[in-house]
């Protein structure tokens, strides 16, 4: 058995991240296993290469894209490989057509102000018949903690978003715009969740990096980041029991739609 003390600091962290667990146990749903797969992986800051590496666990030739580039020094150490860098306003892929067989797309959408520039890439890159699994935040403003974030300072601003997110239908008129075929969808992260996320939050945001800037990033995302504030992460390593069994209330909300939404979409087949 690995000793937790032995794995990258990357990893350790993962392992305390309530939604990040949630969010690799809900992909791998719609990932499935393959070997002979030719996958890309695309993220927008929040991201320190774990979630990466828990995906190319389930198999496949994956490549990694990231819109923010602040951490990825730190993610092209954990992998081993090349994370390219994207602009938020072109939205260009560096890949050639149809190369993928499967692109993941891991809350990248609300933080663009074209998205639909980087759906289209989608349907680029994507091979006849390839899949494009892809979350965001549940933009239905009426939801609970999304009014709690507004009240308490966190708005769209604080989190790098130009949109609160997509709900499930929305995201779904996005994919189909470009000629994407809409599939299965799902949800993750309830309200017991999401409140917890929104305290930790709110604490590293307005307590322990009140002088950062707006929009660049609500937990450290860096090694940097994290050793300047590892007295506080030390606490809240020794009371993640308490959160973990905070948010299994999660379980009684089960005809509740969650936080974060999937919308898996298919690109057609060339007759």
């Amino acid at each position: 058995m690995t000793d937790p003390k032995s794995l990258p600091w990357q990893l350790r962290m993962f392992r305390r991240s309530l939604k990040k667990q949630m969010k690799v146990r809900a992909l791998k749903g719609y990932v499935g296993h393959g070997l002979d797969r030719s996958c890309l992986l695309l993220t927008c800051g929040d991201n320190n290469g774990a979630i990466n590496h828990h995906l190319r666990l389930r198999g496949g030739d994956w490549a990694w894209a990231e819109f923010e580039d602040e951490a990825r020094p730190d993610m092209e150490a954990l992998l081993g490989a090349p994370v390219h860098l994207l602009d938020k306003e072109s939205c260009n892929l560096p890949f050639s057509d149809g190369h993928f067989d499967l692109l993941v797309s891991i809350d990248v959408h609300e933080h663009l102000r074209h998205p639909e520039r980087l759906v289209a890439e989608f349907i680029r890159v994507l091979k006849p018949g390839g899949r494009a699994v892809v979350t965001t935040p549940n933009g239905d403003e009426r939801k609970l903690v999304v009014r709690l974030k507004r009240w308490t300072g966190m708005n769209n601003l604080e989190y790098g978003h130009v949109r609160t997110g997509y709900t499930i239908p929305q995201l779904e008129v996005l994919l189909a715009a470009a000629g994407l075929r809409p599939g299965r969808t799902g949800s993750y992260a309830k309200f017991f969740t999401e409140f917890l996320e929104l305290a930790i939050n709110w604490a590293y945001v307005k307590l322990l990096c009140r002088d950062r800037a707006p929009g660049s990033g609500i937990a450290p995302s860096s090694l940097k980041k994290l050793q300047a504030v590892k007295k506080s992460y030390r606490l809240y390593s020794l009371l993640y029991p308490l959160f973990w069994a905070f948010s299994q209330l999660d379980r009684l909300l089960f005809f509740r739609s969650g936080y974060a939404v999937i919308v898996e979409a298919e690109k057609r087949c060339e007759k």
